[in-house]
């Protein structure tokens, strides 16, 4: 079941539909569907005019990336994005934000997402995935194959910040407390200083269409039920994928630590550990782009102006170059 296309929090010319998912033990569930659309003389002429783009966020985040649309609407291809269930423009109240205990949960999102895009008749499905949702989309290309043309990471969270070692070693842990206390607390990790970086390059839009609440300066709180779902996830990807289609890689040349404010987090992923990041995404298939963007932060595509266009002329010359490439 789905409403209607309706007006977006982003302005024309994007648009939002709720997918009504059905219910869990706290109610009522939705993820949330938006588009940009080209325009006509895109549609017509632009080299992607056959593609579909699928965009799913990371951790305590939602859709907002209006450039990011932008780009891939100039080269013809429909955008959408999707707040998953308990996001965003998904979170109802009463509800565990980014709360799941297994993330195949996801695919419930994901097919519906790919049922109200529409028709795809000819036209090929292009995934794009940031931290979190990179993971996700991973996995679920895993678990579709062929399903997708290409998959685009966005710095994705293929492995626990502790790498594989330090994972195995609190896996039984953290799997222990999953099945007792699932929705128990956590020590918290994030003290804002990802947000702040983001704020004193002039990332975080400062229109309508940004809401605080959905993406807190402190990330959501986290429970064992979800973290055992994303070292599950870690697993698989250590076990590798296999990948079918070409997977590009988008990474910060560095990392900082988290722990301590330093101006060096307005220019390196102060969330994920990207040289362990950068292993892990060999494990995804036989064609593993790669690209570091010296300046980047976690969300490349919120870096500041120079390796944020970097990131996006990347994206651009891949994507062009692997999806019109002759046979």
């Amino acid at each position: 079941m789905t409403d209607a296309w309706a007006p977006d929090i982003l302005g024309h010319p994007f648009a939002q539909l709720t997918l009504h998912l059905g219910t869990d033990d706290e109610g009522q569930v939705v993820a949330t569907l938006v588009r940009r659309l080209p325009t006509l003389w895109a549609r017509l002429t632009g080299p992607l005019r056959d593609v579909d783009v699928l965009y799913v966020h990371g951790w305590s985040d939602y859709f907002f990336q209006s450039d990011l649309a932008g780009m891939w609407a100039d080269l013809g291809a429909r955008f959408f994005a999707l707040d998953l269930r308990k996001y965003g423009r998904s979170l109802r109240e009463g509800q565990t934000p980014g709360y799941v205990h297994d993330l195949t949960k996801y695919d419930e999102d994901i097919a519906a997402a790919l049922t109200a895009m529409g028709s795809r008749a000819g036209r090929r499905l292009v995934l794009l995935g940031h931290s979190t949702g990179g993971l996700v989309l991973s996995l679920w290309a895993h678990r579709h194959p062929d399903a997708a043309a290409a998959l685009i990471l966005n710095s994705p969270w293929l492995e626990f910040q502790l790498g594989a070692v330090g994972r195995r070693a609190i896996q039984p842990l953290v799997s222990a407390r999953a099945r007792f206390d699932p929705r128990g607390g956590q020590m918290g990790t994030d003290y804002g200083f990802y947000s702040r970086a983001q704020r004193e390059i002039g990332s975080i839009p400062t229109t309508a269409g940004f809401v605080q609440k959905w993406r807190p300066d402190r990330a959501f709180s986290t429970h064992p039920g979800w973290l055992h779902a994303i070292m599950t996830g870690h697993r698989e990807v250590e076990a590798g994928l296999k990948l079918t289609c070409p997977v590009l890689v988008l990474l910060s040349a560095r990392s900082v630590s988290p722990l301590v404010w330093s101006e060096a987090m307005t220019s390196a992923d102060a969330v994920l550990v990207v040289d362990e990041i950068a292993r892990a995404s060999l494990k995804l298939g036989d064609l593993v782009t790669v690209a570091r963007i010296d300046g980047a932060i976690h969300d490349v595509f919120l870096s500041s102006p120079e390796p944020r266009r970097q990131a996006l002329r990347v994206t651009r010359r891949w994507a062009v170059g692997v999806l019109t490439a002759s046979e």
